[in-house]
């Protein structure tokens, strides 16, 4: 039995991915999720909101990220296990699903790991605009696995970044990250300590995968007037940063009762101020206020922010012919006969 065209659900995935990049150009689809992000965050009051539901183990963590603006319903599964590496495994793995909430039919299924390294990657630098010192072009970045590229060509397209500085504790991983940069347009240094790399960089960006309490910034490394992005920690027990910069900083995260939990704040008291990131792109609050100032974005990854690169991808889908069509639900022509349906499908002699 043939599946009518209203049951079958566009499916990205990973090759389709890659080439939905190369067709909208890398910078442009950057540009364009941080763009959606944003628009997203603006009616951040529309959505339902939950810390995504977590799973630990030994030796890492299975998550699903639920939300919706009341229209439509998305959800990432996504996992994070940093021994994977030393397999030859991803460290980090999603997929996600969009829905029609009037139907609860799916409208979209997708790769997610190589988006969620995307809109991570839009996510930072859409808050490094707004939090950012005026001018800042030179990046230290630190930890320079999976993500660290996306990082860099993100504050390259969004923020006007020209020098990035990098460090990783693997110098395998720095060179890869480099010879990557090679045709970025941008000054790649490649530093020997964490110390040297955040010479004369403006935004300090710490992602490393160790699921663990670690000081990848001490306090007296961090001067006035900085931007840290902290992307690294992500779940409880695994921290990037002292305390006592965290004591220094304005701390902008993304969703409180999330990041208390998985974030850096979760080293702070359970009442240390922090602002969302919602009240300063609608202006409710106030971003950088000073030259001084050491900002510091407590950035783990928010359902929203996927729902929003969900909702990217489907809407530039459209003509590309970049997915498949699939079989995912089953659709009788009469709704209360799914029975017969099977019995249907059944090799002709069994029908006799």
């Amino acid at each position: 039995m043939t599946p009518s065209h209203k049951a079958l659900v566009p499916f990205v995935s990973v090759d389709h991915m890659m080439q939905l990049i190369h067709h909208i150009g890398l910078e442009l689809m950057l540009v364009g999720l941080a763009d959606y992000i944003e628009a997203d965050f603006k009616r951040w009051e529309l959505f339902d909101k939950t810390p995504r539901v977590a799973s630990h183990s030994a030796t890492g963590v299975i998550e699903l990220m639920p939300t919706s603006d009341g229209e439509v319903y998305g959800f990432k599964y996504v996992n994070g296990h940093p021994q994977n590496t030393r397999d030859g495994l991803q460290t980090v793995t999603a997929f996600g699903l969009l829905a029609d909430v009037a139907t609860g039919y799916p409208v979209l299924l997708s790769e997610m790991t190589i988006l969620t390294a995307l809109r991570t990657a839009a996510t930072s630098a859409m808050v490094a605009r707004r939090l950012a010192p005026k001018g800042a072009d030179t990046m230290a970045m630190i930890g320079n696995g999976a993500q660290s590229e996306f990082q860099t060509l993100a504050m390259k397209a969004i923020c006007g970044l020209k020098t990035v500085r990098l460090y990783d504790i693997d110098a395998q991983a720095t060179a890869k990250c480099a010879a990557n940069l090679t045709r970025s347009g941008l000054n790649v240094v490649k530093c020997t300590s964490p110390e040297q790399a955040i010479e004369g960089a403006q935004i300090l960006t710490t992602c490393t995968a160790d699921k663990q309490y670690a000081t990848i910034l001490s306090d007296n490394m961090v001067g006035p007037g900085v931007h840290i992005n902290a992307i690294g920690g992500d779940c409880p027990g695994k921290t990037e940063l002292a305390p006592g910069i965290l004591h220094r900083a304005d701390i902008f995260v993304e969703y409180p009762p999330q990041t208390r939990v998985e974030g850096e704040i979760q080293q702070l008291a359970a009442d240390h101020p922090v602002t969302e990131l919602w009240q300063v792109i609608t202006g409710a609050a106030p971003g950088r206020r000073t030259d001084e100032q050491i900002t510091l974005f407590d950035s783990v990854g928010f359902a929203i922010e996927d729902f929003s690169a969900l909702r990217y991808v489907r809407d530039r889908l459209k003509d590309t012919g970049l997915f498949h069509a699939l079989d995912l639900l089953a659709d009788p022509d009469d709704p209360r006969d799914l029975f017969g349906m099977v019995q249907r499908a059944a090799p002709s002699a069994e029908k006799e």
